[in-house]
């Protein structure tokens, strides 16, 4: 539950609502938060994984519903509106994939979808969710509503966004070996000094930049996301004139929100290109 303001101390407050709900392996079983600070096998955020594998269903279950009513007749607003999504990200992929492969727009589309349906969840006012979570704990299990944690947004969980581009690494890493073979090896131990004596210092440079790609991936994400977090978790320390003020940061933030997942999209098509160019 994210408590107000008059019930935490502003740094309880924030620290509240920054802090996922988790499930860990200890001794004596499965246990949450507080005894998953000494765990030293494995902790999950239930929080993040509910909300964006519930968000991945409903973009499936959307786009399947506009596919079975899809007709040849004249569309409907829905049915419209999803063709549009479609359309963009078609568009995007013909004019920056340069290869052939039959898996790159579904893969940007759902990486675009899911992505912006994750931060769409960052305008929800900050304390309805949590304290609905926070009401079920304490009248449904005799939980204390202090110890109910819940972050809404996925992507300010950098688990989450390392998870994503990591995905986006491993079909990098297939696709070059599998469209270059050993060319891929020549290409990061050739360059940019084409010469074998140069070879130690080319697989420097090239793994930097090769390893960055998915690290400044997942930073771009979650760095937006988490500021804007923030910055709506000030505003909701305000009490009684934070819906008005959350709206209109919410006004500016709607820019934020699929730009972040269009950037996404967009370098993953590109890396995914770069992979499939065999010169």
């Amino acid at each position: 539950m994210a408590a107000s303001g008059g019930e935490l101390t502003g740094s309880q407050y924030i620290l509240h609502h920054l802090t996922n709900a988790k499930m860990c392996s200890t001794d004596a079983g499965l246990a949450f938060n507080k005894a998953c600070a000494d765990s030293g096998f494995w902790v999950w955020h239930i929080d993040t994984l509910a909300w964006s594998i519930a968000l991945g269903i409903l973009f499936l279950a959307v786009f399947r519903s506009a596919a079975k009513k899809a007709d040849t007749g004249v569309p409907g607003k829905f049915q419209c509106f999803i063709e549009m999504i479609i359309e963009f990200v078609n568009d995007t992929v013909n004019s920056t994939f340069h290869g052939k492969n039959a898996v790159i727009a579904p893969l940007a589309l759902t990486i675009f979808v899911w992505v912006l349906l994750m931060n769409i969840m960052d305008i929800i006012p900050i304390d309805w969710l949590p304290y609905t979570a926070g009401l079920i704990g304490q009248y449904g299990f005799g939980m204390d509503p202090h110890d109910v944690y819940m972050k809404v947004v996925p992507t300010t969980d950098l688990n989450l966004t390392f998870a994503l581009s990591l995905g986006v690494f491993v079909l990098m890493i297939y696709y070059s070996f599998k469209i270059k073979g050993f060319g891929f090896v020549k290409e990061l131990s050739m360059n940019p000094f084409n010469h074998w004596a140069f070879i130690p210092v080319n697989l420097v440079l090239e793994l930097v930049t090769l390893f960055a790609k998915p690290l400044s991936l997942a930073l771009r994400l979650f760095g937006n996301l988490y500021a804007a977090e923030l910055i709506f978790i000030l505003i909701a320390m305000v009490g009684l004139f934070q819906l008005p003020l959350h709206f209109i940061w919410a006004t500016f933030h709607i820019l934020v929100i699929p730009l972040q997942a269009f950037i996404f999209m967009m370098l993953s098509i590109v890396y995914l290109s770069m992979a499939h160019e065999k010169h």
